[in-house]
């Protein structure tokens, strides 16, 4: 019997599901524990290697909790590009906030199984910037080294997709010796971003014999480390795991937010033992369709995360991954979102908006246009963020050069 025939009460309307099932609009941890986890106590749900044996990666379970639609529930018996798998903290997260858009970040949907033309399984390139396994060496003084493929929530916009969820399993052993080997050879490289699926799923052991291994090589400056863990899982955020990232430093955490309802208590404690441990801290955000796609939600966000005492660091325009149409938004939404952010608060609450250029082009940074040309005077014309115009005036003596001064464009240089 089909998994859909058994299911009573199917809502209609996959937005309104959890209200139609009768789910209340707040769920503390507690009732959500006796509900869905009997028998757990606090010590249990704390515990990250609890959490990550009770993810929830079935859909029957998941429509349980949640309350699929029946897109939904066809969507996620059949997964198109990545496995389906949440942690009970942040299905949790998504229950607790009534129709909340984190839903559609971790909950397949029909639309992943229609490809654009335009789409690619590797469209940054990695695989062709990839001299060894588990290297991707695109920039002259910097490398990603992917350390495993296993994260403890996927999220169905994942750039590597292709690779993410295969198997539980690091790369320890012989991809890690040859992507060592390959920094250690390479004097250029003085930075290395230890990423993948999520490096801080790693056990504390592997985590420390990795950083030990990168910091015995002289030429390797900083360390860097990417992971959603704070947001998904900050019950793996220990003392003893500080410890071990104390002991890399100089050492730096890119963390992956994607809403304001992940700014949970459990988060700040996490993020708070971090920064403690003397760890600088910055976020990165996909801009994503239906998500965090205006102004009201990013400025949430970016604002609560300088409280949590990360400083937003990139906004990223949603790579075309196989079925991610639903999730792009056109490129003036970004530029909208950055113009509606900057002089509208902190300057430390606006990311740097980018596009990872499709083929390995890298982050290509993008601004609302500000520079407006020159008046009649030679003066540079200036918009600020209420749309005011200002002027500035363009140094064009002799001592100086510019690309408004065309006048000057063949004047010989005067001695000094």
């Amino acid at each position: 019997m089909h998994v859909l025939d058994e299911l009573e009460d199917e809502p209609p309307d996959c937005a309104s599901s959890n209200l139609q099932r009768g789910m209340p609009r707040e769920v503390t941890e507690d009732r959500f524990m006796k509900t869905w986890f009997p028998g757990t106590g606090d010590r249990q749900w704390n515990d990250w290697h609890w959490q990550i044996r009770n993810r929830i990666t079935d859909a029957a379970r998941l429509h349980a909790i949640l309350g699929l639609c029946k897109e939904e529930m066809a969507a996620s018996r059949e997964v198109a590009n990545m496995p389906l798998a949440v942690t009970p903290y942040y299905l949790r997260v998504i229950v607790e906030n009534a129709h909340s858009p984190l839903r559609k970040c971790v909950v397949p949907s029909s639309w992943e199984h229609l490809i654009s033309p335009h789409e690619l399984t590797d469209p940054l390139g990695e695989d062709t910037h990839s001299p060894v396994p588990g290297i991707v060496h695109r920039y002259p003084d910097r490398v990603l080294l992917l350390a495993t493929d296993f994260c403890s929530t996927y999220c169905r916009y994942c750039t590597r997709s292709r690779l993410v969820g295969r198997r539980r399993a690091s790369c320890f052993g012989n991809s890690w010796k040859q992507g060592v080997e390959y920094i250690r050879s390479r004097p250029e490289i003085r930075d290395v971003l230890i990423s993948g699926g999520d490096p801080l799923t790693m056990c504390d052991e592997h985590i420390e014999r990795l950083l030990l291994e990168l910091r015995s090589i002289p030429h390797v400056e900083i360390v860097r480390l990417g992971t959603k863990v704070p947001a998904v899982l900050p019950q793996r955020i220990t003392p003893s795991l500080v410890r071990i990232l104390r002991k890399a430093h100089p050492l730096y955490l890119s963390l992956h937010f994607t809403h304001p309802h992940e700014l949970t208590p459990a988060c700040k404690r996490a993020c708070e033992l971090l920064a403690d441990g003397g760890i600088p801290l910055g976020s990165q955000t996909v801009l994503l369709a239906g998500v965090n796609d205006d102004v009201t939600t990013m400025k949430r966000l970016m604002q609560g995360l300088l409280r949590f005492r990360v400083r937003p660091y990139y906004l990223y325009q949603c790579d075309p991954i196989p079925g991610s149409s639903h999730f792009r938004t056109p490129v003036a939404t970004g530029l909208e979102i950055i113009r509606g952010l900057r002089g509208h608060t902190s300057g430390y609450a606006v990311p740097q908006y980018v596009i990872d250029a499709p083929g390995g082009g890298g982050k290509i940074p993008l601004l609302p246009k500000s520079e407006q040309g020159l008046d009649a005077l030679g003066n540079l014309v200036l918009k600020n963020y209420e749309g005011k115009l200002f002027t500035y005036p363009e140094a064009c003596g002799p001592m100086t050069r510019s690309i408004f001064c065309p006048e000057d464009a063949h004047e010989s240089r005067p001695d000094l």
